[in-house]
């Protein structure tokens, strides 16, 4: 039976990850990596290189040709569908590049699902998706719906989303790719006070050099795996 991590032990652990697209193109081999409790990673790379596939395989919505991914200990690969999504909802705050914001859904209840899907009574979970639309700069938009919004706009509901039930694992791509440089700084900020608060971890795939600049590591994923990255370097 999976055991969660003891204390210390990281939070993240991908090993020996190899995964092609159709066509047999390898887009990375014998990746290795693990991420701490309270640390942030940032991802870069060239456009093509693997960055959005490497989170979906992290947040076991895809699967490495080879390698395992822990989270917490567990192995992804040793979990049947319904312990996938369990975990991705109870562990896992996922920004995507796409948003997925759901129109018929209002912006505060957009923000409030992950907390409805664990069962968190309507009311707290509406109130806490009322303090994220605070915090990424929508105060008083909880009655509105996506169509009324701007793709910066979408992008920070997305990010509140993600945020809401304070996941122990953040996956974010490009999570600040639509926003002006003044919001991106405040969502960037955002970001890392909840990680760093609340203990956990933060997975972050940019092409910004300021998103990086407030990571813990850089990381460049190159065919052959993860590689420490020099600021400036072209991506």
């Amino acid at each position: 039976m999976a055991t969660r991590a003891a204390a210390g032990d990281p939070s993240l652990v991908l090993s020996g990850l190899r995964k092609s697209v159709p066509g047999g193109r390898v887009l990375f081999r014998g990746l290795d990596m693990s991420l701490a409790a309270g640390e942030i990673v940032a991802i870069m790379g060239e456009s093509g290189a693997g960055k959005s596939t490497l989170l979906n395989l992290v947040a076991g919505l895809d699967q490495p040709d080879e390698g395992r991914i822990l989270i917490d200990g567990v192995p992804l690969d040793g979990l049947g569908d319904d312990a996938l999504t369990v975990l991705r909802r109870d562990r896992i705050g996922f920004v995507f590049q796409a948003f997925h914001i759901l129109p018929y859904l209002t912006l505060a209840q957009n923000v409030a699902l992950p907390l409805v899907l664990a069962q968190t009574p309507a009311a707290k979970a509406l109130a806490r998706a009322a303090t994220l639309l605070e915090r990424v700069g929508l105060p008083g938009r909880g009655d509105d719906y996506p169509a009324q919004l701007s793709g910066g706009e979408l992008q920070r509901i997305a990010v509140a989303r993600a945020l809401v039930h304070r996941p122990a694992l953040l996956l974010a791509d490009e999570p600040t790719g639509n926003l002006d440089p003044q919001t991106a700084e405040r969502v960037l900020q955002l970001l890392v006070h909840q990680v760093r608060g609340a203990g956990a971890a933060a997975l972050l795939v940019t092409h910004s050099e300021r998103a990086a600049a407030l990571a813990d590591r850089v990381l460049m994923l190159t065919p052959g795996g993860l590689e420490p990255h020099a600021a400036g370097a072209a991506h």
